[in-house]
């Protein structure tokens, strides 16, 4: 009985709030299509329940140990590179790690807080919608940013738009405490995630490597070992 209750924990996952009303949409179209010609009806509900699927919104096992920085959002680490960041950030114009998480259309698009601390800026940036993966996303993309500082280290987080996006939500405001992994947005329908930390932060994760938000380590804030070596398998 508990296998199979939690095999059906598994599937029906808790659904984002931000979903209900799309998904009452998308049932709305099923049944006028299923009245027009029922075939079409089986294409809306596929369209339907594709839907619900988007706006998932699985509880997460977050790692709280200070000095952690978690991935924001589910997806692929597409850039780790040293970039100056945005000018919104107000972040000393200097070098920093960015670590880049791209989001597909499949993926969970519920945004965590990579860190513990108190969030000193966020500010919205009007733009285009290319293709997120690009990296002049970063300056030319829909986005809101992010400083949140946690233990004296500030740390930017990024969220960037895509080809689909269309819609990027904030469920905080400055001032906020977060704790790591507590939710704090949502990007609807694919996009990415740039998150900057200092050059002397340890990165723990590779070119490629899937991320889940709250729960994988991107980086250590106070880490002293070796740079990581990974392969593909």
């Amino acid at each position: 009985m508990t296998d199979i209750l939690e095999s059906m924990r598994r599937i029906f996952v808790p659904i984002h709030k931000e979903g209900y009303p799309f998904i009452l949409i998308a049932l709305f179209a099923t049944i006028v299509l299923a009245w027009l010609w029922s075939p079409l009806g089986w294409i809306g509900a596929i369209l339907t329940v594709w839907v619900c699927y988007f706006f998932r919104d699985p509880p997460r096992v977050t790692p709280i140990r200070e000095g952690l920085v978690v991935s924001p959002a589910d997806g692929r680490v597409n850039l780790i590179t040293t970039a100056v960041p945005p000018a919104e950030l107000d972040l000393p114009p200097e070098p920093m790690t960015r670590i880049s998480v791209f989001m597909n259309v499949f993926d969970c698009h519920v945004n965590r807080s990579p860190v513990t601390g108190r969030i000193l800026q966020i500010l919205y940036t009007p733009g285009l919608f290319l293709n997120a993966e690009l990296d002049k996303a970063s300056e030319d993309n829909e986005r809101n940013a992010l400083v949140i500082e946690t233990a004296g280290t500030k740390v930017g987080v990024v969220q960037i738009a895509g080809l689909v996006a269309r819609r990027i939500v904030s469920f905080v405001k400055v001032g906020e405490h977060l704790s790591t992994g507590e939710r704090f947005g949502l990007i609807r329908f694919g996009s990415r995630l740039d998150i900057f930390v200092p050059l002397n932060a340890q990165v723990l994760v590779g070119l490629g490597q899937t991320a889940v938000a709250g729960e994988t380590v991107l980086a250590d804030l106070t880490a002293n070992e070796p740079a990581r070596q990974y392969r593909v398998g």
